[in-house]
């Protein structure tokens, strides 16, 4: 399991999700890593589902920082 936290960020992406952010420069792995961090610490309902399955939770989140992106 990825400690630093772009690693952890890309593996909560879907496969494809992963590939396509793992080719982009690593200052913006870092800052999508950032924002996904923060949405983890910010949204609340992320806490519940954290507590029955975190890597759900680091999923979705995941999920939203990307649908931000576009």
């Amino acid at each position: 399991m990825p400690t630093d936290p772009v690693g952890r960020f890309l593996a909560a992406l879907d496969p494809h999700h992963r590939e396509a952010v793992s080719g982009r420069p690593r200052e913006e792995q870092e800052r999508l890593a950032a924002a996904w961090e923060q949405e983890l610490e910010a949204d609340t309902e992320l806490d519940s589902l954290d507590e029955l399955s975190p890597p759900a939770a680091e999923a979705e989140a995941a999920r939203r920082v990307l649908d931000r992106e576009h």
